[in-house]
């Protein structure tokens, strides 16, 4: 059963709390300092510690790997940015364990589907709630970020993965296909990216809105 999780997809363009300029973000409102926040990040391939690193800038909020993180008691926010692997959130469990109850959540995935397919949010919010206790869902904000992949970094396990991914979805006739299955047979065997740090905005406004920590 879907826990009432707030949550919020890539918007289109409009207005921020960070203005963009030929590539560099600039913060036009003050977060709110007297809150300890925190972002942790679990990546494979770097496209998720990009993201992460690039928010961490945006903010000025300190930025760690999951490998890194301890206990988390005295945080008022983590903020949580996990690249998506064979169903998993990378170093979500990880950062879960490591919380009190009442430390406020924000998830961040990261992953080569297209963010704004719906079948794509619910795979992806399954694999979340199987991770995060519902009494956290129901303080947490989930957001979804493209990210991308390079073949030639693949291990061997995820070479094979999406070896027999793209086997079986080049076999479905065209008008079976998905748009997500068509970038994952386009892109087989080369290097896309889909890094958007235009999508990284709203999280920061939430971050920002004394919204995002009432109970």
């Amino acid at each position: 059963q879907d826990s009432p999780a707030k949550i919020l997809p890539i918007p289109k363009s409009g207005t921020s709390l960070y203005n963009r300029t030929d590539g560099n973000y600039k913060l036009t409102k003050q977060v709110k300092m007297n809150m300890k926040k925190l972002i942790i990040y679990g990546s494979q391939y770097g496209t998720t510690k990009q993201y992460a690193e690039k928010f961490s800038e945006m903010t000025g909020i300190p930025c760690i790997s999951d490998k890194d993180v301890k206990a988390l008691t005295g945080y008022d926010l983590i903020i949580h940015f996990g690249g998506l692997y064979a169903g998993n959130i990378k170093g979500l469990k990880t950062t879960v364990r490591a919380l009190n109850g009442d430390t406020k959540l924000i998830i961040v995935t990261v992953g080569l589907a297209d963010p704004s397919n719906p079948a794509s949010i619910k795979n992806i919010r399954r694999s979340i709630y199987k991770a995060v206790p519902e009494p956290l869902m129901k303080n947490a904000s989930i957001f979804h970020l493209r990210g991308g992949i390079d073949y030639q970094k693949l291990n061997l396990k995820h070479r094979a993965m999406m070896a027999f991914l793209y086997n079986r979805m080049k076999r479905l006739p065209d008008e079976q296909k998905t748009a997500d299955m068509k970038t994952i047979i386009e892109t087989y065997h080369s290097a896309a990216s889909f890094v958007d740090y235009h999508a990284l905005e709203p999280i920061a406004d939430a971050v920002s809105s004394p919204s995002s920590y009432s109970s």
